[in-house]
């Protein structure tokens, strides 16, 4: 039985993939070794997945999590889930891997994530062989749910938005600049804060403003990230995450008119990781 785990930090989707092809699906909370001990992984999963399982006997774990970019962060994952499941192998990557292999399978691209923040890499097809900076939610995440979100409240406050929408903006979140200041500097996961307003655009998505700030968010996030790759015009370039997944036809316009190849676009890469796994993919 082979498990796989693509977990970020508010929850983790599970599949057990047996040997006749059928899959079982389980759900927990997420995990990130940023700010969780290996102890409490290992009691998350003895209380929550393992009644979704059963007895079942794993021999192989391929786990993928937000956090784990570092071997520190890989280990503290390791522990924890190897204390429920001493005899298999287990395999721990980062969520960008994740995506690398539910989009682009064993073909080689490049791969991004575009949701609350953005990452991206270059994938050879088995693994990540090259990336650039993510600087995060106050000095990049271009085109992130957390920037188009970021620069509404600022178009708002420095009435840049066009009337009709202000109105309809003030009286759905009756913003204060007391309540913003204090998300963005004394709260922690401001980048989760402002993505929230960023969902003010789907309402409005036929507006030619809402349309127009995706597009140019989009532009900036293809040409500081994907178009400083070497040879990027000979990739086909993949997209995973809820940002890119709902305004796919504003994502697709700006790759035509970089003249650049679209790949897939999927909501959640756990499907994808499945189909990668029955093919023998380790």
């Amino acid at each position: 039985m082979v498990l796989i785990a693509e977990s970020g930090s508010s929850k983790t989707d599970w599949r057990l993939l047996a040997q006749d092809g059928s899959v079982q699906a389980a759900k927990t909370a997420g995990f990130n070794p940023y700010f969780q001990t290996a102890d409490q992984i290992y009691a998350e999963i003895a209380s929550e997945l393992l009644p979704q399982l059963g007895t079942t006997a794993i021999d192989e774990i391929h786990f993928y999590g937000a956090g784990c970019s570092t071997d520190k962060n890989c280990g503290i994952v390791r522990e924890g889930v190897g204390r429920l499941f001493a005899r298999a192998s287990i395999h721990v990557g980062h969520d960008l891997l994740a995506a690398s292999r539910a989009l682009s399978g064993r073909e080689a691209g490049i791969v991004c994530i575009l949701g609350t923040g953005v990452n991206t890499c270059l994938y050879n097809g088995r693994d990540i062989v090259a990336g650039r900076p993510s600087l995060g939610f106050w000095l990049g995440d271009e085109g992130s749910g957390g920037y188009l979100g970021k620069t509404l409240i600022q178009h708002y406050f420095h009435e840049e938005m066009p009337t009709e929408l202000r109105a309809d903006f003030a009286q759905k979140y009756q913003p204060s600049i007391e309540t913003v200041l204090e998300n963005a500097y004394k709260k922690p996961f401001p980048n989760s804060y402002f993505a929230a307003y960023s969902r003010f655009l789907s309402d409005h998505l036929a507006h030619p403003y809402a349309q127009r700030l995706i597009a140019d968010g989009f532009g900036l996030f293809l040409d500081r990230y994907v178009r400083k790759f070497t040879d990027y015009a000979r990739y086909p370039v993949h997209f995973t995450g809820s940002i890119a997944f709902h305004y796919q036809d504003l994502l697709r316009q700006a790759i035509a008119e970089r003249q650049m190849t679209m790949g897939n676009i999927i909501d959640n890469p756990v499907e994808g990781l499945v189909r990668y796994h029955q093919g023998g993919g380790k």
